[in-house]
């Protein structure tokens, strides 16, 4: 039995680009992703994720955090929870 299997799928490249940069950050190749990410498939049988369709608030706040409007700045966590009232 082969050791490994290969996987071939078609993504857009700029999304490719984009999470590439972010597995680098983190310190993990796309294959390691992959793997990581089909793991939590198999432990939760099932997304590891929640896939849902956003609500009207929640696709403006993602808008506006996307453009930089209606935006907090906080210190630090203690000012960000006093803001919020936390």
């Amino acid at each position: 039995m082969a050791k490994t299997a290969m996987i071939t799928t078609r993504v857009d490249p700029g999304l490719k680009s984009s999470a590439e940069k972010v597995l680098h950050k983190l310190g993990i190749s796309t294959t390691e992703a992959i793997n990581l990410f089909l793991s939590q498939v198999r432990l939760r049988k099932g997304l590891p994720f929640d896939v849902k369709i956003p609500n009207k608030t929640t696709l403006k706040a993602m808008k506006d955090a996307e453009e930089g409007r209606n935006l907090t700045e906080s210190e630090d966590a203690e000012d960000m929870f006093r803001k919020l009232g936390i």
